[in-house]
């Protein structure tokens, strides 16, 4: 299959038309083939490893640079996306930090406005003596009641003993739940 050489991305002549290598050097003028027969000398030909030594080096150095200014227009790209995000990232934290403040503020207000309602039979003192039987059932406070509340509740809990089977004299059987 015939295949364009500039659109293929791999190929030297899509990245020299694209931009990505450089194109114009005077060090590739060195490296153009030359068909003209030359005598062997060898004065020339160690003038000639220098030289290409040389010209290697500066090439090198050349290609950094080009690579460098080309990446510096990419980088300030890059920049701008990422101020772009940073600014859309803020701003979306300013609003989620106001929309906290106000739920907040408003669950301050609905606190001040709600009336907890309290057990009466939590509220006597605490030297009555306290009996009940095994099918009596223990009050659970719901989740807004005050914790002292709570505490008394689980006071009341373990002063009452039960068993899994009572014996006739109202005793258990060493099978005490705690």
């Amino acid at each position: 299959m015939k295949r364009n050489p500039r659109k293929m991305a791999w190929t030297k002549a899509f990245r020299k038309a694209a931009g990505k290598e450089m194109t114009i050097d005077s060090t590739f003028e060195f490296e153009k083939r030359r068909n003209i027969p030359v005598r062997y000398n060898r004065d020339l030909v160690e003038t000639t490893v220098k030289a290409i030594k040389r010209v290697g080096e500066i090439q090198v150095r050349r290609e950094k640079a080009f690579y460098t200014s080309r990446m510096a227009v990419a980088r300030e790209k890059l920049r701008q996306i990422r101020a772009k995000k940073r600014a859309k990232r803020i701003a979306k934290d300013e609003a989620y930090a106001e929309h906290i403040r106000k739920r907040e503020s408003e669950m301050e207000t609905a606190e001040a406005e709600e009336i907890i309602p309290v057990d009466p039979e939590l509220l006597q003192p605490e030297t009555e003596t306290l009996e009940r039987t095994e099918t009596e059932k223990i009050k659970v406070a719901s989740q807004s009641t005050p914790r002292k509340l709570k505490k008394k509740q689980l006071r009341m809990l373990a002063a009452t003993k039960s068993a899994l089977v009572p014996n006739l004299d109202g005793q258990s059987m060493g099978m005490d739940i705690e």
